[in-house]
């Protein structure tokens, strides 16, 4: 029986918790802050719940069914008519995380409630050190975000070029059941107002090497923030937080895993590049190192070829489009394609609930007849 240890309690380690404990693993989670409200927005999509959904069904978390994507104010996007057809739902991360943790412990894995600061991989084994002591595994899975310190001490941290900042306000007192998003050049990126049970996520995002830093991001943000008739009157309250958002380049020379060790989710830099949404490949990346580590053995190249055969594609592509998906003669195209256009508002729906694949967006542009979108958009 293999011991495993995993440092951190997100979607990312608590399913690969979930999933080792379930094939008789001995399964150890450090973490001292999960569950924890995330300055992310809290987006799931329909295909992230799938595969959570046997675990969490019994006891299901509060969420906020999207009916709605709105852009610039005036184009509305329709994603569900009702909760059962549900693409895209938003979550107290608070929520969310605890459901997927208490779905792991139930199934027999042990939460540290702990902070690590140290991982040492020695020849037979791996230690783990926290404040409280040290403790030893066969395998430690790094499952601890952008600022991972198991990537920090075992790869090498994420440089200011691969990360964003993700900036803005939790405003409490208020929520919706539509997201909002505006496109921004300066800095290249979006605002978004994702609507939680009890308070709206409300942000923006910028390169982390762009030269423009948390306090200038909200500044940014505070104006349509102002705007917004549904935010008026909520407490406000900031946070910041760091996100991968890698290259092609880098995409193609992931570090995933050595010898006694794995990274997984945001740790690995499994992000879209655009939308900035990690959740989906953290749970598919979770479970990925569970299959393999229940196999018996540590064919770690399975899962590194899994990682680079059904996520790196995908990520790739996007990375590849990024600079020309927030070009200010696309925004403008796109928004004014949004207004005039039910198919390219049919598009713009299954990107945002997960269900459009970056590797056909432009042949499907192409097909809605908004052929000087698809064209100029996405081959210049």
């Amino acid at each position: 029986m293999i011991d495993v240890a995993i440092v951190g309690a997100g979607p990312a380690g608590a399913w690969a918790a979930y999933r080792l404990a379930r094939e008789g693993a001995r399964v150890v989670i450090f973490d001292a802050s999960h569950p924890r409200e995330k300055p992310c927005g809290g987006g799931v999509t329909g295909r992230a719940l799938r595969l959570v959904a046997d675990a969490i069904g019994a006891a299901p978390f509060p969420r906020t069914v999207i009916r709605a994507a709105r852009f610039a104010d005036d184009a509305v996007v329709p994603l569900a008519a009702d909760a059962e057809d549900a693409a895209l739902v938003v979550a107290s991360r608070a929520a969310f995380d605890a459901a997927l943790l208490d779905a792991a412990v139930s199934a027999g894995a042990r939460l540290v409630a702990s902070r690590v600061t140290d991982v040492v991989v020695r020849r037979d084994s791996v230690a783990i050190d926290t404040a409280d002591g040290r403790s030893t595994a066969d395998f430690v899975v790094g499952a601890d975000g952008a600022t991972s310190l198991v990537r920090r001490r075992l790869v090498a941290p994420f440089r200011r070029d691969q990360l964003s900042i993700a900036t803005g306000f939790f405003a409490h007192g208020a929520t919706s059941d539509e997201i909002a998003i505006e496109f921004t050049t300066q800095p290249a990126g979006y605002l978004w107002s994702f609507p939680r049970p009890d308070h709206l996520a409300i942000g923006i995002c910028a390169p982390a090497d762009a030269g423009i830093g948390a306090a200038a991001l909200r500044a940014i943000a505070a104006p349509w923030i102002d705007a917004m008739p549904i935010a008026r009157g909520a407490r406000l309250v900031p946070y910041s937080w760091p996100i991968p958002s890698l290259s092609a380049a880098d995409l193609d020379r992931l570090p995933l895993a050595g010898e006694r060790w794995a990274l997984v989710g945001d740790a690995a830099g499994l992000v879209d590049p655009i939308t900035r949404e990690g959740i989906f490949f953290a749970l598919e990346s979770g479970g990925w190192i569970a299959d393999v580590l229940s196999s018996g053995g540590y064919a770690l190249r399975a899962y590194v070829q899994q990682v680079n055969d059904e996520a790196v594609p995908e990520l790739r592509r996007a990375a590849q489009l990024q600079a020309g998906f927030f070009r200010p003669a696309f925004v403008r195209l796109l928004t004014q394609a949004l207004r005039q256009s039910a198919a390219v508002r049919a598009v713009m729906a299954d990107l945002v609930a997960g269900r459009q694949t970056y590797a056909h967006l432009k042949w499907r542009l192409v097909k809605t007849l908004e052929i000087g979108l698809a064209w100029r958009a996405l081959t210049t």
